[in-house]
């Protein structure tokens, strides 16, 4: 699997499927998770494009130093795994915590993004609209199996969980040493992109399902409010992993949007 390395001496391993003339597209997966996050809807994506993945640092074959993480420390490995691959730029899907390091790409590097999709995501800090007491708890369980179980119930439907028994990719890198889960959480914690929002220049779709507890539906209205010109579009019904689970819905949905864009 190649590698890049950080301007910090971080090894970042990255990966690229497809190919075709439209924009490459990076793909940004949940916090906790590698790029493994993107397996079942992947190749919905490559009709024209190639896509782009990498592990964040902490997760999948990537170095897993014990340092400060940070959401915008991860959007600058993308821009290494950019520059890794000659890539100027990209079109950027962010879902969950990889959400929150595409506003941080957008904003920071707005050169290098050429039309965003923000997921089931959050601006973060104190305007964000924060996950309830009930379903921190479900989550902090130490019954064996139940955390994980409230996990996917946050992320899946009953019916889809009857009928598709896994394996689920949605669920952590299950590689990940304790240090670097703690930095994770940490850093989708500590987000708060509230005043970059409004310098993003590129265009926006912001999609969430109705019923996501995980990371409130009521987020999405807050960054298509303060992204300039963004679109919303939310999926009835849909829970955390509306990507996976409503993806007859949602990789269409992405790619028309993605195709309105002028090609550069």
């Amino acid at each position: 699997m190649p590698h890049t390395m950080t301007p910090d001496g971080i090894g970042i391993a990255y990966q690229v499927r497809g190919e075709g003339a439209a924009a490459p597209l990076l793909l940004l997966a949940g916090q906790s998770n590698n790029h493994h996050w993107w397996d079942s809807v992947r190749d919905d994506f490559h009709g024209d494009r190639s896509t782009m993945t990498f592990d964040y640092r902490g997760t999948g074959a990537s170095d897993k130093p014990d340092m400060p993480y940070s959401t915008e420390l991860f959007a600058l490995d993308a821009i290494a795994v950019l520059d890794a691959l000659g890539v100027e730029r990209a079109d950027v899907y962010g879902t969950s915590m990889g959400g929150r390091v595409a506003q941080q790409l957008a904003a920071r590097h707005p050169d290098r993004v050429r039309a965003l999709v923000l997921g089931c995501t959050s601006p973060g800090g104190p305007h964000a609209v924060e996950r309830t007491n009930d379903v921190r708890r479900s989550l902090a369980q130490t019954q064996p199996g139940a955390a994980r179980q409230a996990l996917l119930e946050l992320m899946y439907t009953p019916a889809w969980l009857a009928a598709n028994p896994g394996p689920y990719r949605t669920l952590g890198d299950p590689g990940m040493p304790a240090h670097a889960r703690r930095r994770h959480l940490a850093a989708g914690n500590q987000h708060d992109a509230w005043q970059l929002l409004p310098g993003i220049g590129a265009p926006t779709l912001v999609v969430h399902g109705t019923d996501d507890l995980l990371n409130p539906a009521a987020n999405a209205p807050l960054l298509a409010d303060r992204v300039p010109g963004a679109r919303l579009h939310l999926i009835p019904g849909a829970r955390h992993a509306y990507f996976e689970e409503n993806r007859a819905v949602a990789s269409p949905l992405v790619l028309d949007f993605l195709t309105t864009v002028p090609q550069p």
